[in-house]
């Protein structure tokens, strides 16, 4: 792994990172870190991961989101990969956006040609946070996830699938059904095949239903004026989904006249990162 910025933000660092990822293909990957003030003297502090959306890179949430005062307040680390691999040279992986570069979904693809690269979940949930406890003071036992769009539904399916090692989850926006949108069929199709049964390991909806372990205390932010809302996103369907579970709870908060951008994200963010600071500890 190489650090190669590292820069002063809100009392803490922002540090910009890249290494090579096994799981992926052994292709090269950058993602971004801070690590507030109270992670200076090496004390590890716990960690929240963002999971960024469509068309992203970690980028974007690192210069648009405006979370890293409130993270620094709270003590605790923000962890900021990229949305999928990229220069996997697949023929068509850049042709659109919502599939290939830009749009891993955070799942383990099946089928070829995505199998050989396209793992985002393996590089979520094992490869990336072995890299990160290793070289900053974190917990590695005090985790939290959260996301938007894209990435809220990889936040809400990847803490469903591993309660043990997340503490809570949110999401801004999140693609709550993806079984039943546009975006979701188009991607699980591609990346896992036909067997629409390997897509419901991928679906929040469908994995609340099955879902027994311990309460993940579940935030939803969606905004009433958010274009992809009726088509795309489905949150009434993880409503219903949570409250027919025992055990796991959910807000879900509708703000009134808030689209799907980041100027709804950076409003709200500050919130999100109290309600995960207030479980890790």
């Amino acid at each position: 792994m190489e650090t190669y910025k590292k820069i002063r933000c809100c009392g803490g660092w922002v540090h910009r990172c890249k290494h090579v990822s096994k799981v992926l293909g052994n292709l090269e990957m950058n993602f971004t870190v801070f690590t507030p003030a109270a992670a200076a003297a090496g004390s590890p502090v716990p960690q929240i991961y963002w999971l960024s959306g469509l068309t992203c890179t970690d980028e974007n949430f690192t210069t648009k989101a405006a979370a890293f005062k409130k993270a620094n307040e709270c003590g605790v680390a923000l962890v900021i990969p990229d949305t999928s691999p990229r220069g996997a040279k697949i023929p068509g992986e850049d042709d659109s956006y919502d599939f290939g570069s830009g749009a891993g979904f955070y799942l383990n693809a099946t089928a070829a040609p995505w199998s050989k690269n396209y793992h985002m979940y393996d590089y979520i949930v094992s490869e990336l946070p072995a890299l990160v406890n290793g070289n900053f003071p974190v917990k590695p036992d005090k985790v939290a996830i959260m996301g938007h769009s894209m990435g809220g539904h990889g936040a809400l399916t990847i803490a469903l699938k591993n309660p043990d090692k997340y503490k809570s989850a949110s999401a801004f926006s999140p693609i709550c059904n993806p079984i039943n949108c546009p975006w979701g069929q188009k991607a699980f199709k591609g990346y896992l095949g036909d067997d629409t049964d390997a897509w419901k390991m991928y679906d929040a909806v469908e994995l609340v239903k099955g879902y027994s372990g311990p309460d993940l205390h579940l935030l939803v932010d969606q905004g009433d004026a958010d274009e992809f809302l009726q088509e795309q996103l489905k949150p009434e369907a993880l409503q219903a989904a949570c409250l027919a579970t025992k055990g796991l709870s959910l807000t879900l908060r509708m703000q009134e006249g808030y689209d799907h951008s980041y100027f709804f994200i950076s409003t709200f963010i500050d919130d999100h990162i109290q309600h995960h600071a207030h479980h890790l500890n």
